[in-house]
């Protein structure tokens, strides 16, 4: 390609204008592209919103990743926050979690302006801040709660004019948050409401299905018999063979369980049973033992779409199922699929056993082992 040759003969307005022209012919040129990047974040200073807003939208059409330029875009915002608008800013937040991209201080930053100014929200904004927030899992020291507070007193003032189906999405984001204002719940728990929900797509049975979980595990609302909708259909699950085969080797069969249908429409990839310390596995049984006895151990394997983008931080769908499971008495482990994928099959075993057995429990784990591995 041509511009790879002319790439010394770039200056920033080059740099910056061909992420739009890659996006448009949708070539990922990734060399291209890393290049581009580098010379954006180094002379970043003074970039307007409309050249920031297009990087953003070309790297995700052209689903290119790149840490190292979200946070130098990120920073630069951040740095110079109060010379943007707040809907200029709440837009390059909507684009960094299409991208799946968390960044921490950018983040607070706006909470705190949404918080000193919610007035200045419009229910479409309130929606999306709420998405954005609860699908990236951001919470904020002790402000996250007056955060919250503020987005669903601002929401409850457009109760008469907001859609059925935008207030799902805006509870669902709620629910995500572990955060449940009953006055825009209560809406959607009428039948007319739910038969009106129900008659839409699949999603938002979907969300539907995560409000009655939350109700349930979260507030122990028991006033929602008529809200939960049919469970999924069911389909054919293959676990990670990998970590099944390791899960073999290190348990021995008959001491673990594949693709667990738990309530609330929630699967495991597998289940163990151990004692309550997590020192010794037991034999599996489809009937649980006293829970004061045995820890039910949920085995949870999870692609790199349910983490942020730094691959550190559970995005919301995820944290929220963990709660839940330990709301059900489950101690979770999450097994990254592509940390697997790389990993020769002993070394699997050794991540396994390492996370199944407690640190007290890890140094004598070996005489507890169902299996000679």
């Amino acid at each position: 390609m041509k511009a790879l040759r002319e790439l010394d003969r770039f200056s920033d307005l080059n740099s910056q204008h061909m992420f739009e022209a890659l996006a448009a012919m949708n070539h990922r040129s990734i060399i291209l592209l890393d290049e581009c990047s580098k010379m954006v974040i180094g002379n970043i200073h003074g970039c307007p919103f409309k050249v920031l807003s297009n990087i953003l939208q070309s790297c995700r059409d052209l689903r290119y990743r790149n840490l190292d330029l979200f946070k130098g875009i990120a920073d630069y915002v951040a740095a110079t926050v109060d010379i943007w608008k707040l809907k200029q800013v709440l837009f390059l937040l909507i684009l960094f979690e299409n991208l799946g991209f968390r960044h921490t201080d950018l983040m607070d930053l706006f909470m705190k302006k949404v918080i000193a100014d919610p007035a200045s929200l419009n229910m479409k904004s309130i929606i999306c801040i709420l998405h954005v927030y609860s699908s990236l899992n951001h919470f904020y020291k002790c402000q996250t709660t007056e955060f919250q507070e503020v987005m669903a007193t601002s929401l409850t003032g457009y109760l008469h004019h907001i859609s059925s189906e935008n207030l799902l999405n805006a509870v669902c984001s709620f629910c995500l948050m572990n955060h449940f204002p009953m006055a825009l719940i209560n809406p959607l728990l009428q039948k007319d409401v739910i038969n009106e929900l129900m008659s839409g797509d699949e999603r938002n049975a979907h969300k539907l299905r995560i409000l009655a979980a939350c109700l349930k595990l979260d507030i122990s609302c028991h006033n929602v018999v008529d809200l939960a909708p049919p469970p999924l259909p069911s389909t054919a699950l293959y676990p990670n063979v990998k970590v099944a085969d390791a899960l073999s080797s290190l348990l021995g069969e008959g001491y673990f369980s594949k693709n667990r249908q738990l309530p609330h429409n929630y699967h495991i990839d597998f289940e163990v049973r151990m004692d309550i310390n997590r020192s010794q596995v037991l034999p599996f049984s489809d009937v649980v033992t006293s829970a004061a006895d045995t820890q039910r151990v949920a085995v949870l394997c999870v692609p790199r779409s349910t983490y942020c983008l730094d691959l550190a931080h559970p995005r919301g769908f995820l944290a929220m199922k963990m709660r839940h499971l330990k709301v059900m008495g489950f101690h979770v482990i999450l097994v990254r699929n592509w940390e697997v994928e790389r990993l020769e099959m002993q070394d699997v075993v050794t991540l396994l056993k390492t996370k199944l057995y407690s640190a007290e429990a890890f140094l004598t784990a070996d005489v507890n082992l169902q299996s000679t591995c």
